[in-house]
């Protein structure tokens, strides 16, 4: 996964404790754009072309913004990285705090397990992670198994084939 940040509030010097949150389903209701992946071929390029349109969901909405009072907020998301212009306009338009996004590299096919386990890795080489907040419940399981204390965002409508995409398909 690819970084890339934000202007931020902090300055680059800030130390508190990581608190790592998921785009989809997580802080964006992806609800509006599911039939994109429903149908065959699934079309991808629609997919994320609607995900501006995502209404926010309050509640990780609120973690989120209550984290970042004593924790640094950054974004781990399986959105490849030709979606960051869309994901960094989202973020501000919905006041969500100022972070970091780590996103998918444009040809990277892993299972989001996978590439979020090793962003995540990476990240506490040199920090603590205070938390993950994921939807995915093999990001979470793979997570906790690692160590990580996890929050599962369970306040979305579950989606069968969102689910197929992160895991098999490595698209989300």
């Amino acid at each position: 996964m690819t970084e890339n940040s934000r202007p931020r509030a902090a300055s680059r010097g800030d130390r508190r404790p990581l608190a790592v949150f998921d785009l989809d389903n997580t802080l964006a209701d992806t609800a509006h754009r599911q039939r994109f992946l429903e149908r065959k071929p699934r079309d991808w390029d629609a997919f994320f072309a609607a995900a501006p349109d995502d209404p926010p969901l309050e509640e990780g909405v609120a973690l989120a913004r209550e984290s970042a009072e004593e924790c640094e907020v950054t974004y781990l998301t399986g959105r490849p990285e030709r979606c960051r212009r869309d994901t960094l306009d989202w973020l501000a338009a919905h006041g969500l705090p100022e972070g970091r996004v780590h996103m998918r590299r444009n040809d990277d096919r892993r299972p989001a397990r996978r590439t979020k386990l090793d962003t995540l890795r990476r990240l506490a080489r040199t920090r603590e992670i205070r938390v993950l907040v994921d939807d995915d419940e093999l990001v979470c399981d793979d997570a906790e198994r690692a160590g990580f204390t996890v929050v599962r965002a369970r306040w979305a409508a579950a989606s069968a084939a969102l689910e197929v995409a992160q895991e098999r398909e490595g698209r989300t």
